[in-house]
């Protein structure tokens, strides 16, 4: 299952990797629900968010019971399944790996348990940067004993050490544990985890992953986007707040805070990770696209004779290029709306048939026609050299790129796996080489104030670190970070490299590992 969103124009390509988003969470507590089936319409609701693997865990009050595996919600979950997880709390997760491989040992809800009869079940959103301290923390309250659990089955995930420590100490529960832990975390966290009895919900102070409270007639929800509460039939209440915890029970909500909140919402969720119809500090996310496209024709006009989008993040961008320019709006692609994540890749043979497995041209359309092709990003430039070609053949005079959003040039290590720095095509090169390198008659970016402006908050209330290179959560300064930091050795002892390289614009080292948070393990 893939929604029509924007990963539809970075999956152009197979086996094309682009931005791959932080995770899906959903949570529910309500009495006289079907609670599973709820969590699942949630998590069908978040696949965007992560399509490696997905994850449902429910309690009767006295059991907790977790259902996992590869693939997306649709293939995990079957009525079967759905109707064996019974209760009124259930909790969900839908993934993409950004600390810890993506196996199955790694895939959400985790589990963990204390030593009088408390289970703990856990979902997270977002990326830490400590997580090499989590690991000496938990190393040292065992003393050096073998730690059981889903750590001792392989688990590498950041999340898994959060679930052992918070059921570390059995004279503790799980919401003191929590209040205790929750301020010794660093990074991007929005969690929603459960005991036997009661439902939390979490998020970091600086509140980098979103993450809403709704209420039904019988019980209260909690999930990363409010279309996901929509889908339901839930009410939305308001956002989770930065350094606030959460716990509902049949004595009702409570909340804690925790931490001091120091919002540094992501950008990227505007410009292309949240779907169209999720409210973000009051922001529709739509409305701010549809602005983006309005600041980048005013900032890099440009004749011609049809503004196109590419389906489907960068649609609503080119409705405002399209309104502010008064250049008409229309269909410049095709696309099938049944491919979803396909798990075949065609070999270098296939490929070489210039396989269309998500988009098509629309050719009567464009044929002839000046046209202005609006999308969120690039990454690679891969997908945007196929795009321009197969406009190209299908008879297009002029194509001129319009971006949504700054060139991305940085790592980004609080819940998105980007590409590595090395194959940034914004790293090392300035727009006319990026424009030559993908074959367009003209390239222009939005700029990040014109981007943060269509926001609606303020720029200092906003994380742009994978633009900008300033990061607002310090990374460690000894580089121990990355999303397979608890599967390698640091960098210096593997390599040799000379990290004092491996900075940001501030000059803090920035990691080592694979994925977006690999960044410079290849300069």
């Amino acid at each position: 299952m893939a929604r029509g969103d924007g990963r539809l124009s970075h999956d152009l390509l197979p086996g094309e990797k682009g931005p791959q988003d932080a995770c899906g969470v959903f949570g529910v507590w309500a009495p006289g629900e079907e609670v599973s089936k709820l969590t699942y319409f949630g998590l069908y609701a978040l696949q965007h968010r992560g399509q490696e693997s997905a994850g449902i865990a429910t309690s009767d009050g006295e059991k907790i019971l977790v259902y996992k595996d590869m693939g997306l919600v649709s293939q995990v979950f079957d009525e079967a399944a759905l109707s064996s997880l019974r209760g009124y709390i259930a909790i969900g997760h839908t993934r993409y790996s950004t600390t810890g491989g993506s196996i199955w040992e790694n895939a959400q809800p985790t589990l963990g348990g204390s030593g009088h009869g408390t289970t703990i079940a856990l979902a997270h959103n977002g990326n830490l940067i400590n997580t090499v301290e989590l690991r000496e923390m938990v190393d040292e309250h065992f003393g050096g004993e073998r730690v059981t659990g889903e750590l001792a089955r392989g688990n590498t995930s950041d999340t898994a050490l959060v679930t052992t420590l918070l059921t570390a100490d059995p004279d503790k529960t799980p919401e003191e544990a929590a209040l205790d832990l929750l301020p010794k975390l660093r990074g991007a966290f929005s969690f929603v985890f459960m005991d036997e009895q009661t439902l939390y919900a979490a998020r970091d102070p600086w509140g980098v992953r979103p993450l809403a409270l709704g209420r039904l007639e019988r019980g209260w929800v909690v999930a990363s986007e409010t279309a996901a509460l929509q889908t339901i039939g839930a009410a939305v209440i308001r956002e989770v707040e930065p350094g606030e915890l959460i716990a509902i029970d049949a004595d009702g909500l409570r909340s804690h805070r925790f931490a001091e909140a120091q919002p540094k919402g992501c950008v990227f969720e505007y410009v292309y990770l949240a779907r169209p119809d999720a409210v973000i500090r009051g922001r529709v996310v739509h409305e701010a696209r549809v602005d983006m496209g309005r600041a980048l024709a005013r900032e890099h006009p440009v004749d011609a004779d049809l503004v196109i989008g590419v389906p489907e993040s960068g649609v609503p961008a080119a409705v405002g290029y399209s309104q502010e320019s008064g250049i008409p709006f229309g269909q410049g692609f095709v696309k099938n709306a049944y491919v979803g994540r396909t798990f075949i890749q065609p070999s270098q043979t296939l490929r070489q048939l210039g396989i269309r497995l998500k988009l098509n041209p629309l050719e009567h359309t464009i044929r002839g026609k000046r046209l202005v092709v609006v999308d969120d990003s690039i990454v690679r430039g891969n997908t945007q050299r196929a795009q321009i070609r197969m406009l190209r053949e299908a008879g297009a005079a002029e194509v001129h790129v319009r971006i949504s959003s700054p060139p991305v040039q940085w790592p980004c290590f609080y819940g998105i796996d980007f590409a590595t720095r090395a194959e940034l095509i914004a790293t090392g090169l300035g727009v006319e080489e990026i424009r030559a390198s993908i074959g367009a008659d003209s390239l222009g970016y939005i700029s990040e104030e014109g981007m943060v402006e269509a926001t609606g908050q303020p720029a200092s209330s906003l994380c742009t670190a994978c633009f900008t290179g300033r990061y607002p959560i310090a990374l460690p300064e000894d580089g121990r970070v990355g999303k397979h930091v608890l599967e390698t050795l640091p960098l210096e002892v593997r390599t040799g490299h000379d990290r004092s390289i491996d900075t940001d614009v501030e000059g803090v080292p920035i990691g080592v590992g694979t994925g977006g948070s690999g960044a410079l393990d290849h300069p």
